[in-house]
């Protein structure tokens, strides 16, 4: 509503700078070239009935009629509406000649000496032809003319005012939409990093009771900063980070002698603001596909910065021992990820993923 009020108030105020500046021309032009009080008189009339006709039409007819398609009527009432207001017109250019007429020569007061002899004599008083339709009169033609040009200048200005709110419209539509969306994916994805880590939790209790402790009570925390920024679009990378480092210190409870992990994080780097739980879904995958008890196996992670850019990379072997479930797995997180990386950075980040036989790759850039 603020922001309607303030786009209202804003072309109110728009129109009256450009009454001013039409109002105003005149006196100063008068002014400047001593034109006299007819000029103004004459000019300040035309003003006043060209305003006439334009706000009837702009602010009356275009919303009843032109806007709730009753288009013929609103072809008709604004013939009518220049139809009536020439009447007026004339009226009032009637009142002009005569009042010109009557006092002519009071300009020539004040004048010079030897400057009267220069100026015409005084003519009689002379009355402008009446409205003739056969033979129209240039008074006629002039307002014809100046009204209809009036009356496209406001139903152009209007459509283009109405067209640019629907535009305006639209817009948060979308953006709205894109929110619901995000709100919905990252809703999707918190629950499925909840559900791999009580699986890998599930997995300790059996061989190490103390370490699953500890493990359920990491879980816990790290569970509370979801839940609790879980109406947070956009988090602190520093935030992240110590995320992403818990949760890792939590997977390493899981891995044995045969797995290599390698986790590159810089400490020195420029605190920004990026999308919640935005690179957790690569390293679940890495952890839950990428590591073997049994078999050699690696994970390695990086964070990257450039000046104007993120690169994420993260990479694991794929064991033999894991590739029944990596070939039954649904990929919901993967799959939610790409969709909010597509609605986050349209155009502004490269995802490429890289799957051999025995290497599963993932390179995400993000342009700041």
């Amino acid at each position: 509503m603020r922001k309607v009020t303030n786009e209202k108030n804003t072309r109110i105020i728009l129109h009256i700078l450009i009454w001013a500046v039409i109002l105003g021309l005149p006196i100063y032009a008068a002014r400047r070239f001593q034109m006299g009080t007819n000029f103004l008189l004459t000019y300040y009339t035309i003003a006043a009935i060209s305003a006439l006709i334009f706000y009837t039409n702009y602010l009356f007819l275009i919303p009843l009629l032109f806007y709730q398609k009753k288009r013929y009527r609103y072809y008709i009432s604004a013939l009518a509406l220049v139809f009536f207001f020439y009447f007026i017109s004339d009226f009032a250019h009637e009142q002009i000649f005569s009042y010109i007429s009557e006092n002519g020569n009071s300009e020539q007061l004040n004048r010079p000496p030897g400057e009267e002899r220069r100026l015409k004599p005084p003519q009689p008083p002379m009355r402008r032809p009446r409205f003739i339709i056969a033979v129209p009169n240039a008074h006629f033609i002039g307002y014809t003319s100046s009204s209809l040009f009036m009356v496209f200048l406001s139903l152009g200005l209007r459509v283009l005012e109405r067209q640019s709110k629907i535009e305006k419209m639209q817009g948060e539509i979308e953006k709205a939409k894109l929110n619901a969306e995000l709100t919905i994916l990252k809703n999707q994805i918190s629950p499925h990093f909840f559900f791999n880590t009580l699986n890998n939790i599930y997995s300790l209790i059996g061989r190490n009771n103390e370490d699953s402790k500890n493990a359920v009570i990491k879980l816990s925390k790290m569970m509370r900063y979801v839940l609790n920024e879980s109406g947070q679009d956009n988090k602190l990378l520093s935030e992240e980070i110590e995320f992403m480092n818990n949760y890792i210190d939590l997977m390493k409870l899981r891995i044995g002698a045969k797995t290599r992990l390698n986790v590159n994080f810089p400490t020195e780097y420029k605190d920004l603001m990026i999308p919640h739980l935005l690179f957790v879904t690569f390293i679940e995958n890495a952890f839950k596909y990428g590591i073997s008890v049994q078999e050699e196996s690696y994970v390695n992670i990086s964070l990257e910065f450039g000046e104007y850019d993120i690169l994420f990379k993260c990479e694991n072997g794929l064991p033999e021992s894991n590739k029944g479930s990596i070939f039954t797995s649904t990929g919901i997180g993967l799959e939610n990820l790409k969709k909010r990386l597509n609605l986050l950075y349209p155009d502004r980040h490269e995802l490429e993923i890289n799957r051999t036989k025995n290497k599963f790759e993932v390179n995400l850039i993000i342009q700041l």
